[in-house]
């Protein structure tokens, strides 16, 4: 990790802190960040996805 390890004392004792606190759910990331109109599908199908190409694995025995 030489990333890590090129960190001056005080970013390591930061990093180390923000790696130790509790984390929220991801509501309170949302209401920092709300989503984008287009971040999540709007298909009337929720578990519609697109099947061309797995022809090769669904003739398989």
């Amino acid at each position: 990790m030489p990333l890590v390890a090129s960190l001056t004392d005080s970013e390591r004792i930061k990093l180390l802190r923000r790696i130790a606190e509790p984390h929220d759910s991801d509501a309170s990331a949302y209401k920092t960040a709300p989503p984008a109109r287009d971040e999540f599908s709007g298909d009337d199908e929720p578990l519609a996805w697109e099947s061309d190409g797995w022809d090769e694995f669904l003739d398989r025995p």
